[in-house]
């Protein structure tokens, strides 16, 4: 059977006895031809040229008994004819003069006692033996037996080429000089899989383990592991394989964490995992991972606040003060993070969860109000404010837009729970955050587009609310006349009768 890398993985398949990785063209013992037939043909031994990706090995003797080395036609007893499946049965007495790598049928001088170490020949030649050493009577074993046998090989480039890489490799220990790519150790492989060669599967596997793979060298990686038992495949397997189904998110969620909290290179490390998360393969389980992160951030800030909103003065005033302005940096901090996230989060169209958890914040609003209207901030943690609007604003425009989906309630509470904190920013922050005035007319607009979203008793509500909007001339909140005309014109729109039955 040829073995051919790469493909879809077929069921794990043993390689047991001497049949089970035999090549799909078995060798044939040829006895039609005279023993002296070697020397008509030994007297210039083939010297196989080799390709440039391989050299070859020197001549040397095996670790076993046999004399002569690779391809050595004084000391064979073995006659090899390679060849390609499809190409002619009949040897070319010019074929000596080919290219190992192109052309399709090779003669090569090998020794018993060395192809015993692959167990294919060791079950031909025992076979062999078995009927040589049972003679007739009336026959006299005089001459040295000689085994002539032909091995098939599939029609792929290089592949007769490999072979005799795999063959020379009978004659060595070291295969270290021959196996020292991932691309060498999976063109040899499949041909010491279907040799039963155990060494060389071993050496070309063990070096597999140990470097790195291009994608096409995984696939053909993975095409192979069913050849191979399962001790040899486990190390290989583990590098490609998961340990546990939701090793892909808890890998994503690591490296978010990490990013926004330990990197020194905050930055680089987010803009870096923000590639990752938009190549990501599953938007479900970037959405899983994103809504777990934000829990996280959201929960921490919230907590921050509250502590600060609501101090234990029973220690030490200076001590209070310390904790206290660690909650407020505390609260920076991951505010800033949160918003990274909630930018992750729309830009992959995931936010469905954030907004129903921001929009679900009474109490969190009523700590930001109480906390803004204290100055304690100010000097500690100025752009607390800016954060969580931006937040807010972002969140809000994806539903404004339609980036979202909302339900008619969390677009009215969404509106309701933080209109109030910004009213509190405007008339607290805004004349010491001019830069942020933009910032505060952006989220007006936003909000006042989602009150046009929803019933009119709804809206009616929340347009009480936003007089704030309004400026000294009136000129400069046209977004608030336009919200008021909205919602006056269709309150005064007459509609049939039947239209307005409940």
């Amino acid at each position: 059977m040829t073995i051919v890398a790469g493909g879809v993985a077929p069921k794990k398949r043993q390689r047991v006895g001497s049949n089970s990785r035999f090549p799909s063209t078995l060798a044939v013992i040829d006895s039609s031809r005279p023993d002296d037939s070697l020397n008509e043909v030994s007297h210039k031994p083939f010297g196989p040229r080799r390709s440039s990706s391989y050299s070859l090995i020197p001549a040397s003797s095996s670790s076993s008994s046999s004399a002569g080395g690779f391809n050595d036609a004084s000391t064979a007893d073995v006659v090899l004819r390679l060849y390609v499946e499809n190409s002619s049965p009949f040897l070319s007495d010019d074929s000596e003069s080919i290219s190992a790598v192109d052309q399709a049928d090779v003669q090569i001088y090998l020794h018993s006692g060395v192809l015993r170490r692959s167990r294919y020949f060791s079950a031909l030649l025992s076979d062999r033996w078995h009927k040589e050493s049972c003679p007739t009577d009336d026959v006299v074993v005089s001459s040295p037996v000689i085994y002539r046998f032909n091995l098939g090989v599939s029609a792929t480039y290089g592949s007769i080429d490999y072979h005799l890489t795999v063959l020379q490799l009978l004659y060595t220990n070291d295969f270290s000089d021959v196996v020292d790519t991932a691309s060498t150790a999976l063109s040899l492989l499949p041909v010491a899989l279907e040799l039963l060669f155990e060494d060389c599967v071993r050496a070309c596997v063990r070096f597999l383990e140990a470097v790195p793979w291009t994608e096409d060298e995984e696939k053909k990686v993975l095409g192979l592991v069913p050849f191979l038992s399962d001790e040899e495949s486990q190390e290989l397997l583990a590098r490609v394989s998961p340990g546990k189904i939701d090793s892909s998110e808890e890998m994503l969620h690591g490296l978010i964490m990490s990013a926004i909290h330990n990197h020194p290179n905050t930055a680089f490390a987010k803009a870096f995992v923000a590639k990752l998360l938009r190549d990501f393969s599953s938007k479900e389980s970037a959405r899983r991972v994103l809504d777990r992160a934000f829990e996280t951030s959201l929960k921490i800030v919230k907590e921050s606040l509250e502590e600060y909103s609501s101090p234990d003065f029973r220690g030490d005033h200076n001590e209070t003060e310390a904790i206290q302005r660690l909650n407020l940096h505390t609260a920076m901090t991951n505010g800033r993070h949160l918003l990274w996230l909630v930018e992750r989060m729309i830009e992959l169209r995931v936010a469905d969860t954030a907004v129903e958890e921001w929009s679900d914040q009474a109490s969190f609003t009523a700590d930001l109000q109480r906390a803004f209207r204290d100055d304690a901030w100010r000097n500690i943690v100025p752009g607390l404010p800016a954060v969580v609007l931006r937040c807010t604003c972002k969140l809000a425009n994806a539903v404004a837009t339609g980036n979202i989906l909302a339900a008619r309630q969390v677009r009215m509470k969404l509106v309701k729970d933080w209109l109030p904190v910004l009213i509190i920013c405007k008339e607290n922050v805004s004349h010491m955050m001019s830069s942020h005035k933009s910032l505060y007319q952006e989220l007006e607009e936003t909000f006042l587009r989602i009150i046009s979203t929803l019933p009119m008793s709804d809206a009616q509500e929340l347009l009480q609310q936003c007089l704030s909007f309004s400026t000294r001339n009136v000129d400069d909140c046209p977004h608030l006349v336009t919200a008021f005309t909205t919602w006056f014109r269709r309150a005064n729109r007459s509609l049939p009768a039947e239209s307005l039955r409940q």
